[in-house]
């Protein structure tokens, strides 16, 4: 089902422009690629790795199995191919699709749009009015079952095909349909609620008279949208009311990134005076087509009415995505994409109706029951000697035997599938879960492999869409390590240390070359420390404030800015762990109180500013994982260079010591982030040298990335080594155990996220999704099919350890050796993909799902992970108090990731198990009454007469049984306790052996046996009259349907009691009834009801032995099977 993306409809205001998503469409360019790789597959024996790793070329080939396509394969499921793949031809030519291309968007003026662009409205709802029924009845009849059921309920219109009563086969038929209908059409009306919710949220756009409300529907490409805090667009930014024009956003929603981003706004529109000159001038964005990219942008800004023209370029840095969140402040910005065309739109699949294994495997054993049935009818039809129309006959006993499969079977399941989801909803152990999809509540016992999104574990408070909660756990200075409980320690040397600065200030010249130097001392070290890493980030400090969309200047806003209380102020920052480290500079008495583009300010523990300038700052990359900072202090004048990464950058670049790497090393088994602070001070003249050299290489024209790195690194020389932070991810409660439960209980884990390589990977650790004592290989980054080789071979290699690896390099390996990568990585014990676009994310689901044939689970919260929930077998979301995009998409909406445990280990195996026992049982209840109808075809001459006419049929599966069959939907065979105690009871699960061809046969040879029974025994007993073998039969048959069902229930409820006695007491009650209802004299339900002869002695010894004669052998072997060969779980119950 899909989601209703609680803010895709909204584009909003402000001259910055959004784009989406890493395309899987685009075609790749294998000019790069050996020609000789082309015939190689990858080496998947052992033999190939006595051979040199470089020489990829003499490497053993794979051999993989092609499938064979022949009439087998037709016969089998081929064809179901064949026709969806004419369907979907079918489809696409009927279907007009639109041609994306590129836009000019002019500022405010939607009429001035070329073309006609999609509105901007959500729609979630899979049928209308018209498409409804006979949508409806396609999903249902293209079941064999039904359509079984529908073809034989059509042929009692045919006078010589009739064998009884129409309402027999149209009422059961008719009820399952009508049941249907409602259920799918209180869905449907829910989507449209939710929908017409969606859509008709407020927003304000700017227009010449001023700011209007209108609705998110109502939005078009072009218009102005005023984009506050709390909402969500997708447009480029032209003017808003935070310093300098830049804001941060929050993109969790959109690629599970859980870090701001730093936003800027189109510079010639910050030099208008008021919001309504937006109106006054000339100006267009000129932006490229809709795409699935999400981390890039192309367009152009263009003013006309200046003279010269002012042309500026955009890119990702001016865009806001649709599901996205400005963080502080209000931002103005013109709409370019709208409805199907945003980002997170084309990066969402289209719903398809999910059907559970259990569900595929009763039809296939309803396939094997109508073969059975056909080729009993042939029997039949061969013993008379194909006398007569013997086709008419044919078919006459193949409805008669039509029992053979119930149409009970799909009523009971979906009852049992509602009462479960019912069940799971009223449990108060996971408070706050919604069923969204009861037509597989059942895949919760049958997993195998689950999928969640980083976001979905790491979130301080379950689900709730907030960025990382990172903690300060560590400071490291070489020679002493401060904990979270001596952090008071390093407080009072802080306080010590300032207090110290400010007696010899007044003495020191303003302008002195150098500080005195000082003895380093523990006190100075950790003053060292703590100032390095409150100068060396991108933190900026924001304080709210109240500012209008009226037309103020941003001077009101900036002047707001110097009220330093400590009250309202929040930070912002590219990253959680660097909010961490600012926040805990504060807390031990060093504040970061201001910030701009040139300068910070802190503020010392005893109230005095310090004004730094920012002369030069290096942000941090993936590739070189470290970023820097070159500050002058403005009461000194001494320039210095900070510096802080990862320790495997750092290491070559500080000084020599002989503890940094056990440290590194240390922490990381604790799970925390670790970074490495490192200073260099620079003279006058240093600085002034590399500045020149700087500001040439980025003036070059060619190789400018080469030429400044190499600037740069010339200052990364000797520096100082401060100290080694630790910080750790504020997990949800429980993540750690619950993983753990989920690994004992045989389940995979996968997580996929869009964050970085190391923060994955810190996560990976610090939830325990890799134990500690498993080694974690790091898939290196590659870009064609040699390397892609190699790296591969390179981690065949690896044993039982965890696999890390990009999106791209996943890319690459998928593109050249997508078998060869499923099969190594579906043998680790977990596997962390990052830089995951939605798109990857729903690709590894459908990959694990074709080379495994096993079930899959997908976790999310956020609109990114939406495609992943709906293309995995089962999906679930964490609902949080930012969005509800994953919940509303996912088929179970849980509040907290520790709820899986008990969803799955509980309510997953006690919905398969109980659909298993519940089928199984329904279709005994049909092959028992089609073998009684065998036999006495057989011995009355291979008639096609029925043996139970009219009301009997339909009493039978009704009110004579339904009760006490339905019942086993509360039979449990582990106690809840006990299944979260012992998780390992969940592997023998997903053998599916509840329900199996095995378990099939042995209830047919049951059904045989006991049907047999039951008619010869009749047979033999009865004396007189013919119609006391109906009623002897009839009345044994329904105590031997009550006995078996005691003999199935493992664990007693009172509700299994009371429908054992209701039943009883509703047949003995309707014998009366029944004898006047009916007219004596017809081989019918009231003509065996005589009733001086079922009150006699005889009647009821005779149906007493029958009836034990069918139930005591099966009473007796389940006694010696539990006793010689029990079950581990009953061991586990005793």
């Amino acid at each position: 089902k899909r989601v209703s993306f609680v803010n895709q409809a909204n584009l909003s205001s402000g001259l910055i422009i959004f784009v989406s998503s890493l395309s899987f469409l685009h075609q790749y360019s294998l000019e790069d690629e050996p020609s000789n790789l082309d015939e190689m597959p990858l080496m998947m024996s052992e033999e190939g790795f006595e051979n040199d790793e470089s020489d990829y070329h003499t490497l053993p080939r794979a051999r993989v199995k092609q499938r064979q396509r022949g009439l087998g394969w037709l016969l089998m499921g081929g064809w179901k191919i064949l026709c969806g793949s004419c369907c979907d031809c079918l489809a696409r030519t009927c279907r007009r699709t639109k041609e994306l291309k590129a836009r000019t968007v002019w500022l405010g003026h939607p009429e001035k749009c070329e073309e006609k662009y999609p509105k901007n409205a959500i729609k979630n709802q899979k049928y209308n009015f018209f498409t409804f029924v006979p949508g409806v009845l396609y999903q249902q009849f293209k079941f064999f079952l039904n359509l079984y059921f529908l073809v034989v309920a059509c042929s009692q219109f045919v006078p010589a095909l009739k064998i009884g009563y129409l309402y027999t086969y149209w009422a059961p038929l008719g009820f399952v349909m009508a049941v249907t209908m409602v259920r799918e059409a209180v869905d449907e009306v829910r989507r449209y609620q939710r929908d017409k919710e969606m859509n008709s949220q407020l927003y304000s756009k700017l227009t010449v008279r001023g700011k209007v409300q209108v609705k998110s529907s109502d939005i078009q490409v072009g218009d102005l949208i005023i984009v506050e805090k709390v909402g969500i667009k997708s447009i480029p930014t032209v003017k808003h009311f935070v310093f300098l024009g830049s804001c941060f956003i929050r993109t969790d929603q959109l690629d599970g990134e859980t870090d701001w981003k730093l936003k800027v706004a189109v510079v010639c529109t910050q030099r208008l005076p008021a919001l309504g000159d937006l109106f006054s001038i000339n100006a267009y964005v000129y932006a490229q087509k809709p795409q699935l990219d999400i981390h890039s942008f192309e367009g152009n800004f263009t003013r006309e009415d200046g003279d010269p023209q002012i042309h500026e370029s955009l890119s990702i840095d001016h865009t806001l995505w649709a599901s996205t969140i400005v963080a502080s402040g209000t931002v103005i910005g013109v709409v370019i994409y709208t409805g199907k065309e945003t980002r997170s739109v084309l990066n969402t699949s289209s719903p398809k109706n999910k059907v559970g294994l259990l569900d595929l495997e009763l039809n296939r054993l309803t396939k094997a029951l109508f073969l059975a049935q056909v080729v009993l009818s042939i029997v039949m039809v061969a013993l008379q000697g194909f006398v007569g129309p013997w086709f008419r006959n044919l078919f006459r006993f193949i409805v008669l035997f039509s029992y053979i499969i119930p149409i009970s079977l799909r009523v009971n399941l979906d009852m049992g599938k509602s009462a479960y989801g019912w069940m799971i909803m009223k449990d108060e152990n996971i408070p706050g879960t919604v069923v969204r999809t009861s037509t597989i509540p059942e895949e919760l016992g049958r997993l195998v492999y689950l999928l969640t999104d980083k976001t979905a574990v790491i979130k301080a408070k379950g689900g709730t869409l907030t960025q990382n909660e990172m903690i300060f756990k560590r400071l490291h200075l070489g020679t002493v390590s401060y904990g979270t409980d001596t952090m008071d320690e390093i407080q009072s040397h802080v306080v010590q240390s300032y207090a110290q600065v400010i007696i010899l200030l007044p003495v020191r010249a303003p302008k002195a070359a150098a500080p005195p130097k000082v003895r380093k001392s523990v006190s100075s070290r950790i003053h060292e420390a703590v100032k390095a890493i409150a100068l060396c980030h991108n933190v900026t400090p924001v304080y709210e404030t109240h500012a209008s969309v009226n037309g103020e200047t941003e001077s009101t806003a900036a002047e707001a800015d110097q009220d330093f209380s400590d009250d309202n102020r929040t930070y912002q920052a590219s990253s959680p762990d660097e909010v961490a480290l600012v926040r805990w500079t504060e807390s031990v008495g060093l504040t970061l109180v201001n910030r701009d583009l040139t300068s910070l300010q802190l503020k010392t523990p005893a109230g005095q500013i310090l004004t730094y300038y920012i002369l030069q700052i290096f942000p941090f990359t993936s590739e070189s994982k470290r970023m820097g900072i070159i500050i002058r202090e403005e009461t000194t004048g001494d320039i210095t260079f900070y510096m802080k990464g990862a320790d495997v950058a750092m290491a070559s670049i500080v000084q020599y010591n002989d503890w940094l790497e056990e440290e590194c090393g240390n922490m990381a088994r604790e799970g925390l982030r670790t970074l490495v602070v490192a200073k260099k001070s620079l003279s006058e003249e240093q600085y002034t040298d590399f500045e020149n050299r700087y500001n040439q290489a980025k003036l070059s024209i060619h190789d400018r990335a080469l030429k400044v790195s190499a600037v740069v690194e010339s200052l990364e020389r000797e520096m100082e080594l401060l100290c080694l932070t630790g910080v750790e991810d504020q997990l949800q409660a429980d993540v750690r155990p619950t993983l753990e439960l989920l690994r004992n209980a045989g389940i995979k884990i996968w997580m996929l996220t869009g964050d970085k390589l190391e923060t994955a990977t810190c996560i990976a650790k610090s939830s325990h999704l890799v134990s500690r004592s498993q080694d974690i290989h790091v898939f290196r980054s590659v870009s064609n099919r040699g390397e892609a080789h190699l790296e591969l071979n390179a981690f065949r290699r690896k044993h039982d350890c965890a696999l890390v690896i990009s999106g791209d390099s996943l890319e690459v390996c998928l593109r050249y050796y997508e078998h060869e990568f499923v099969e190594l990585a579906c043998q680790c014990p977990a596997v962390v993909c990052c830089r995951c676009s939605p798109t990857q994310k729903a690709q590894i689901v459908h990959l694990l799902k074709q080379h495994t044939a096993n079930r899959t689970c997908a976790i999310g919260d956020g609109g990114n992970d939406v495609s992943m929930i709906q293309a995995a077998d089962c999906g679930i979301g964490i609902e949080g108090k930012e969005g509800k995009q994953a919940s509303l998409a996912a088929d179970f909406s849980i509040t907290q990731f520790k709820h899986i445990g008990r969803l799955l280990m509980v309510h997953g195996r006690n919905s398969y198990k109980r659909s298993a026992a519940l089928g199984q049982f329904v279709m005994h209840r049909g092959m028992i009454i089609s073998t009684m109808q065998a036999v006495f075809s057989s011995i009355f001459y291979f008639a096609s007469v029925p043996l139970y006419q009219g009301f009997l049929m339909v009493g039978y599966s009704t009110i004579y049984t339904m009760f006490p069959v339905f019942s086993l939907v509360l039979d449990q065979d582990v106690k809840p306790e006990m299944a979260l105690l012992y998780p390992e009871l969940y592997k023998d699960l997903t053998k599916g052996r509840s329900l199996s061809f095995k378990t099939f046969l042995i209830w047919v040879l049951i059904s045989i046996y006991q049907g047999g029974i039951l008619m010869y025994g009749a047979l033999v007993l009865f004396e007189s009259e013919f119609v006391h073998v109906v009623a002897i039969s009839f009345t044994a048959l329904i105590l031997t349907e009550l006995l078996m069902v005691a003999l199935n229930i493992r664990t007693w409820h009172w509700l299994m009691v009371l429908a054992e006695f209701l039943s009883l007491g509703c047949y003995i009650a309707s014998l009366a009834f029944l004898n006047e209802y009916f007219g004596i004299g017809r081989v019918s339900f009231g003509a065996f009801l005589d009733l001086g002869f079922i009150t006699t002695p005889a009647f009821l010894w005779k149906v007493s032995v029958i009836t034990v004669v069918s139930c005591l052998p099966l009473y007796i072997i389940k006694y010696l099977k539990r006793k010689f060969s029990p079950p581990s779980y009953s061991k586990l119950s005793s």
